[in-house]
């Protein structure tokens, strides 16, 4: 098990937003508990990617361990040409690559799920598409974020859905700082 610390960063160096990226979109379908390795052969081939990882408390050998995992398992999203893909099926760690067919959709989703990460609001996956009432929230460090809001658990929480994956990602939020979104 890795250190935090030994974990691939979520985005690629010199990047301060996936937002900033160009090219077409794709997304690597992983082998099993291959993410973090093709994060690493990534970073080094200097492909633009991005792997967000959630921080997970496990307990192992009897001992708590912090550890971190990807939030959509066997997923890296990355960005280039036809060559880049053909340079993510070389590293031997992908099972599939999928062309993004609304990459602005994706772009969108995935930075607001970034958005989330870097500012330590505690996101979590959730492995279904969600219904609910869209919003758009209007305060907080989620400013101009839509998403589906719903409650699960007795607990408001907002759904940023990756379509193509059909999943979603949540995360708590204060239905004081939405409002109803048509867009």
């Amino acid at each position: 098990m890795l250190k935090v610390s030994e974990n691939p960063p979520a985005r690629t160096d010199g990047y301060d937003s996936i937002a900033q990226y160009t090219g077409d979109w794709w997304a690597a379908h992983t082998k099993a508990r291959n993410e973090k390795a093709l994060a690493w052969d990534l970073l080094a081939k200097g492909v633009p990617y991005f792997l967000p990882m959630v921080a997970k408390v496990i307990f192992s050998g009897g001992r708590k361990r912090k550890a971190m995992h990807p939030l959509f398992g066997g997923y890296v999203f990355f960005v280039g040409d036809t060559h880049t893909r053909a340079a993510v099926f070389q590293t031997d760690r992908v099972c599939n690559v999928i062309e993004v067919k609304n990459p602005d959709r994706l772009v969108e989703s995935l930075s607001s799920i970034e958005r989330a990460l870097d500012s330590g609001i505690p996101i979590d996956a959730y492995p279904f598409a969600v219904v609910g009432r869209r919003v758009r929230v209007q305060a907080g460090p989620m400013t101009g974020v839509v998403g589906i809001i719903a409650k699960r658990d007795g607990v408001d929480r907002l759904y940023i859905s990756v379509e193509m994956l059909g999943q979603s990602a949540e995360l708590p939020i204060d239905t004081s700082l939405v409002q109803p979104f048509d867009g």
